[in-house]
């Protein structure tokens, strides 16, 4: 079966905010590692002043390479083809189909006023001739930082299910800004697919770059690109070395961990009956739709 639009080689638009979609800071750290490897330029933005409360998303101050202070607000843009690569290398470059006309929109997730900035948004992917969404999200949740980080792919638009081989979410409760995207895409003929990665909850105090891999990986499995990690395999084992030191000191936290350990063995073994796996994706379903993203600081909305 043919896919849909865009995700063939198309022209797709990779999406990330900052705030609750965020878990680990895993979805905008894969979406900045895009932005860096294709070396894209912003090419729309949204007026901050409209969607964004400053007590809540404050603007910071930054030191730039010439030593210059400068305020940097919070919003949100479209980064699209224009600039210079990463590195000379070829081999730090994103290759595959569509590599060459890949966007990414990334910024914080707005106070107010979301139909309206999803509208804008929506208006300039339309504007760059985009043809498919992949948003990405982290979401905290009972998984082992000792094994592979699960990462849940869905989609509302049939022909995408169908083409790339995902499922439609049944998550009912809160969401963030990701569904209001994918909504306003979706009505606008732009078919989406969201990509949701786990973190361990008990570490969600600290990045993810395991949680990075895990989303890179899954975008190169559903839209054919290769695209370089980096130092992000390092940094991914000594973040897994990190919180097992933290476990060694810690025999609570020691134990919590074997649980969850025998849990996802169990799951994954092969001889694990579908009926089993889908108690354990129940069970998983419930606890995000009793706190948003599965956890009380509420980082992260569950798959849409």
């Amino acid at each position: 079966m043919n896919q849909p639009a865009g995700f063939d080689g198309g022209r797709l638009l990779v999406v990330a905010f900052e705030g609750w979609n965020d878990a680990g800071e895993a979805a905008t750290g894969a979406a900045k590692l895009l932005v860096e490897r294709l070396g894209l330029v912003e090419i729309a933005a949204v007026d901050p002043e409209l969607y964004f409360d400053y007590q809540f998303t404050r603007p910071t101050i930054v030191v730039g390479d010439d030593g210059a202070r400068r305020l940097e607000w919070p919003g949100a843009a479209i980064m699209g083809p224009g600039g210079l690569p990463a590195g000379d290398d070829d081999d730090a470059r994103v290759t595959g189909p569509g590599a060459e006309t890949l966007h990414v929109l990334i910024g914080a997730e707005p106070a107010r006023s979301w139909k309206g900035f999803a509208a804008e948004l929506i208006d300039a992917a339309l504007a760059a001739d985009i043809e498919g969404i992949v948003l990405l999200g982290a979401m905290l949740a009972d998984a082992p930082h000792t094994r592979p980080l699960s990462v849940f792919a869905s989609s509302e638009n049939p022909d995408v299910r169908s083409a790339l081989g995902v499922e439609r979410s049944n998550y009912e409760g809160p969401v963030g800004i990701l569904s209001v995207i994918a909504d306003q895409a979706e009505r606008a003929g732009i078919p989406t697919v969201s990509l949701w990665a786990s973190v361990p909850h008990y570490v969600h105090n600290a990045p993810s770059p395991k949680a990075v891999l895990a989303l890179l990986g899954k975008v190169e499995e559903l839209i054919g690109l290769s695209i370089p990690r980096g130092s992000l395999e390092v940094d991914a084992k000594a973040w897994e070395a990190g919180v097992d030191a933290l476990a060694a000191e810690d025999d609570e936290m020691a134990g919590y961990i074997t649980q969850l350990e025998q849990a996802r063995d169990a799951v994954d073994a092969p001889e694990a009956s579908g009926e089993a796996i889908a108690q354990e994706f129940e069970r998983y379903l419930r606890r995000r739709g009793e706190e948003p993203g599965g956890r009380a600081d509420g980082r992260g909305e569950g798959p849409r």
